[in-house]
């Protein structure tokens, strides 16, 4: 049968039975789209196990693909193939013959605590061409740096999900199609309440809580895109809204968070994705070292 006919049903089902996320169908048609071209097969007939170690070899030795990137499209390919052999369209999956690379443990990137508010002095004394900008940029780079959100999820916000009188941000479906209430300090919650004044003043009408300059409506990928060149440029550091994320995680333990609210803030299904902050916070595990008993005893 036609691969391209093939995957199309495949993404259907991945979509409305399974319910998978745009992205991760999008992952799914350029992996199998990749490796059509590359294998140069047009019928699921044609794929046998030689052409698959062939993408992955190529893939590690010509395209120095990281262990990330070997597993993502093994992953991908895996499930495809899972489908096609469960619907009958192969006889098995050549995908449980090939073996993935150990994924290295790196510690997540952040920033100081100090490089953190460098950041947001920066977003406050940028020169904007309007009042407005400076309350909405200030707005999402607190709102990143003390709460944690996806860049995703911060562009998806809803005037609705910011509750300013009971601190705190409802995520309507964050990573993995899942709610979940993140609470907001009182630092970050008089920050919102200022950058909804001047959202009111705009006349902004739009149900998305991040607005544009120019139009009544949400904030883009791209608008948010260029604002953070120009912040990573004007404050010299080189940072992404993820190191942003890490950031806030690892601060938070250093405050005296513990590991299991942390967890349900980050919306980590596994606390063992969470735990990987305790490893990156030296200064949490430096106060935790000063318990053990023979610590205060004098030689």
């Amino acid at each position: 049968m036609n691969i391209k006919i093939l995957s199309q049903k495949f993404f259907d089902y991945s979509k409305y039975i399974k319910g998978y996320s745009q992205p991760t169908i999008k992952r799914y048609r350029h992996t199998i789209n990749y490796f059509a071209k590359f294998a140069g097969i047009n019928e699921i007939e044609e794929v046998n196990l030689e052409k698959i170690r062939n993408l992955f070899y190529y893939g590690r030795t010509q395209q120095a693909w990281t262990t990330n990137t070997f597993i993502c499209y093994h992953k991908s390919l895996a499930v495809f193939f899972r489908w096609c052999v469960t619907e009958g369209y192969m006889g098995e999956n050549p995908m449980n013959q090939i073996e993935t690379p150990k994924l290295e443990k790196r510690l997540p990137a952040k920033l100081t605590k100090q490089e953190a508010m460098q950041i947001l002095e920066v977003v406050d004394n940028y020169p904007y061409q309007h009042k407005f900008l400076r309350y909405r940029n200030y707005a999402i780079f607190a709102t990143f740096i003390m709460a944690g959100l996806r860049k995703k999820e911060l562009l998806n916000l809803k005037l609705t999900d910011v509750d300013i009188e009971n601190m705190s941000i409802f995520i309507r479906q964050g990573k993995g199609s899942k709610d979940r209430v993140v609470p907001i300090n009182y630092r970050l919650a008089e920050i919102l309440g200022r950058y909804l004044d001047e959202r009111k003043r705009m006349n902004r009408t739009c149900p998305e809580f991040f607005t544009s300059y120019t139009l009544n409506c949400g904030f883009s990928h791209s608008g948010l895109k260029r604002v953070l060149e120009k912040i990573v440029k004007a404050s010299g550091l080189n940072f992404t809204i993820h190191k942003l994320r890490h950031t806030f995680a690892t601060l938070m333990l250093e405050g005296g968070c513990d590991i299991y609210s942390l967890a349900k803030m980050m919306g980590h299904s596994d606390i063992k994705t969470t735990t990987i902050y305790l490893a990156a916070s030296v200064e949490h595990l430096r106060t935790q070292i000063t318990k053990h008993p023979l610590a205060e005893v004098i030689l």
